[in-house]
């Protein structure tokens, strides 16, 4: 059971693929550390040896991954909310950073519609 930065990688995959259970690493970072610490790709988690996992360690010791890389990432959120720069605002207000349409299909970062007022029904 291979144990890198506090995640258990998945004994039944693939060094590069079990790498990306990490955050941080995608599969071509996944890919560069395998080739800079001399482990094959296509190896099993499982039959790794020690001496392995310590190169794997090493060569991830070089990147800001996991707790770190989340700190940083929630830091610029943050800073950008506080400057009132256009994509802070729509971070504040749930809704798309990027550009993407709210018309149509933006349900996922804006989650379940939010009441504006309550308003007394006319009539009555």
């Amino acid at each position: 059971m291979a144990r890198i930065k506090n995640i258990e990688l998945p004994n039944e995959k693939h060094v590069c693929i079990g790498l990306t259970a990490i955050y941080g690493i995608g599969r071509s970072l996944a890919k560069t550390i395998c080739e800079n610490a001399g482990v094959p790709i296509d190896r099993k988690v499982k039959d790794l040896t020690d001496e392995d996992i310590q190169a794997l360690r090493k060569e991830i010791d070089k990147y800001t991954v996991e707790g770190d890389l989340r700190r940083d990432v929630q830091m610029n959120i943050k800073e950008k909310m506080e400057i009132n720069s256009y994509q802070g605002v729509r971070h504040k207000r749930g809704l798309p950073v990027r550009g993407q349409r709210t018309s149509r299909n933006a349900k996922t970062r804006k989650g379940k519609g939010k009441v504006v007022a309550n308003k007394k029904k006319a009539g009555k």
